[in-house]
């Protein structure tokens, strides 16, 4: 196998910060320049994220982190998926002839989450002012940033509707009344002194300051824009009608981000640290419980073997999270059997030499009519007609959807800092007058039905697919993690096997094909099912693509260099540091030194 790799990997001592835009790292890098820790560049790289890549994410999203703290010596989630308004109930939905919660508009809309976790993170683990960290994201957006063509492609296809339905919209995004040229010079002013104000917040001490700064955000001038707004806002939707939001000013005064421990599992001496199930983070773990029967190590890395087995693995571990997760906080969530030795000992027998075209939840004890409801909603026909997914899984490929973003960082200490940030992106929702963002999409995660997991209810998370990872083995710590919506965990859990397995560098992981399975159904409306579906990269090779035809899987090649957006960072047991990040769409990049 060549040493060969799209770029060095970077290696360094003082600290490592790697980000899906150039932009966003060198940010983050040069808050650690500046003395700052891992926190305070995570911080500084998302809110900089929020600016340079506003088709994917944006400050009223989600957001949940993973982070290992030298101080407290713990690795701990911080939550920032926020929850479902008190007045968002199956009634109210399907009273207005709903089937599904619609994928953009303000019906779509839960508690804006992702600020305030990023100030938890800041007053709790940074060490920087508020005036430090937010600057460099205001300058970007009062100063302006070289648009990515891929921001300016979707303002372009969605100009004529933001001018005819979302005036707010087409005000910060077609200054002019046109959308920007690729590469040229962007800027949003409304953002910036939007950012500005709150870093201007007052308080006694730096932690005063910042939970100021959560307060304005929560309750005073950023919250009192938004329900002006609402009051009387009736907004075009994917649905094809327009609705009014049921988002209420107590909605957002009353929530918080919080922390929690992670779910972990051991595999190959390695703990896995991710997300509890109200994320797909679980789903990964799942899988690695499917595979450790399995000797993937003698397997080739890109064989028809291994991409089969790990393709009939995750169809099993996504028929799971489809029928049995949700919030735990809400739901009884039966992880201890989904993540046990026998139980898995039994899916792995449904492996065979052939691609499964059938949804196959496991059947728990007690939990049985979960599965039976998964199935029956697998085939169901919600009557939404020909809409495009909005889904941020393969945004490059249709540039109308939203996306999301991520980011790893590590500091010379030891810190460290793996963030999925995503919702709130350009194609969501109307700007917020004078704010310069709009509102999310994560209710679209919800069902209309009673009884499930993830049915919609009030103080309710949706199971996002937002899954950042952190795993550790004899003193060695890495954090990792993708963009990618349903894909997101098989991506991770890839390039993870190809590290453990085939002693592959961080950047050759990152360079080596991908491929991902469409099998179940998808976490975004309109809730595609496609049985057997799989997309591959092309350099896998036409062998491995022939034998998996063969086997019966339904394969789409995608084009070369085209699946993935993974970054990555390491931190051996002697400090030395370690970053990469995919090349694919140019523009992820690692920097450190």
């Amino acid at each position: 196998m060549s040493d060969f790799t799209t770029r060095p990997e970077i290696r360094g001592t003082f600290g490592v910060a790697t980000s899906t835009h150039w932009i966003a790292s060198a940010v983050g890098m040069s808050i650690l320049e500046k003395g700052g820790n891992a926190f305070d560049a995570a911080v500084a790289c998302a809110l900089t994220l929020q600016v340079v890549e506003p088709h994917l994410n944006g400050p009223a999203g989600d957001m949940p982190a993973i982070f290992h703290s030298v101080k407290t010596g713990k690795t701990e989630v911080l939550c920032a998926q926020a929850v479902a308004p008190v007045g968002a109930t199956v009634e109210h939905y399907t009273d207005q002839g709903l089937t599904l919660v619609p994928g953009s508009g303000l019906l779509s809309t839960v508690v804006p989450g992702a600020f305030d976790g990023w100030m938890l993170m800041l007053r709790d683990y940074g060490t920087l002012s508020l005036r430090d960290v937010m600057q460099p994201a205001i300058d970007y957006a009062r100063d302006g940033h070289p648009v990515l063509p891929r921001v300016a492609h979707t303002i372009a296809g969605l100009a004529d509707y933001f001018a005819k339905e979302w005036p707010s919209s087409a005000k910060v995004w077609t200054p002019g009344g046109a959308a920007p040229e690729p590469n040229a010079l962007f800027k949003n002013p409304e953002l910036a002194a939007t950012y500005d104000r709150l870093a201007d917040s007052t308080g006694d001490t730096r932690d005063a300051q910042i939970d100021e700064a959560r307060r304005q955000w929560r309750e005073g001038f950023v919250a009192e824009a938004i329900f002006a707004y609402l009051k009387d806002a009736h907004v075009m939707d994917v649905s094809g009608s327009s609705h009014s939001a049921v988002l209420a000013p107590d909605d957002m005064a009353n929530w918080h981000a919080t922390y929690e421990a992670p779910l972990s599992y051991e595999y190959e001496g390695w703990t896995v640290n991710k997300t509890h199930a109200w994320s797909q983070g679980p789903v990964m773990l799942q899988a690695l419980a499917i595979l450790k029967g399995f000797d993937l190590g003698a397997m080739d890395p890109n064989g028809p073997e291994f991409v089969h087995i790990v393709i009939e693995a995750m169809k099993l571990a996504y028929a799971d999270r489809e029928a049995y997760y949700g919030d735990p906080d809400h739901s009884d969530i039966p992880m201890d059997v989904l993540l046990s030795d026998a139980y898995n000992a039994d899916r792995r027998t449904l492996i065979s030499e052939t691609a499964s075209l059938e949804q196959r939840p496991g059947r728990v004890p007690g939990f049985e009519h979960l599965a039976d409801a998964y199935i029956e909603r697998s085939t169901r026909d919600f009557n939404v007609g020909a809409v495009e997914a909005q889904e941020p899984t393969m945004s490059h490929l249709t540039e109308k959807r939203g996306d999301t973003v991520h980011l790893d960082v590590i500091d010379r200490w030891g810190n460290m800092v793996s963030a999925t940030p995503s919702g709130g992106w350009l194609q969501s929702n109307p700007v917020i007058p004078g704010l310069g963002f709009p509102l999310n999409s994560r209710a679209q995660m919800f069902w209309l039905e009673h009884g499930l997991p993830t049915s919609l209810a009030p103080g309710r998370r949706p199971r996002t697919t937002l899954t950042p990872s952190l795993a550790e083995k004899d003193g060695v710590r890495m954090v990792f993690g993708t963009p990618g919506g349903d894909q997101q965990d098989q991506w991770q859990l890839i390039w993870f096997l190809r590290f453990v397995h085939f002693g592959m560098s961080l950047q050759g992981c990152m360079d080596a094909p991908l491929f991902h399975s469409m099998h179940f159904q998808g976490s975004f409306f309109p809730r595609d099912v496609k049985p057997g579906e799989m997309m591959i990269e092309p350099n896998v090779g036409h062998e491995t693509i022939s034998d998996l035809n063969a086997r019966g899987h339904k394969i789409t090649v995608a084009e070369p260099w085209t699946v993935g957006r993974l970054t990555a960072a390491l931190r051996e047991k002697d400090g030395l540091l370690r970053a990469a990040a995919t090349p694919r769409l140019m523009q992820a990049y690692a920097v450190g030194r």
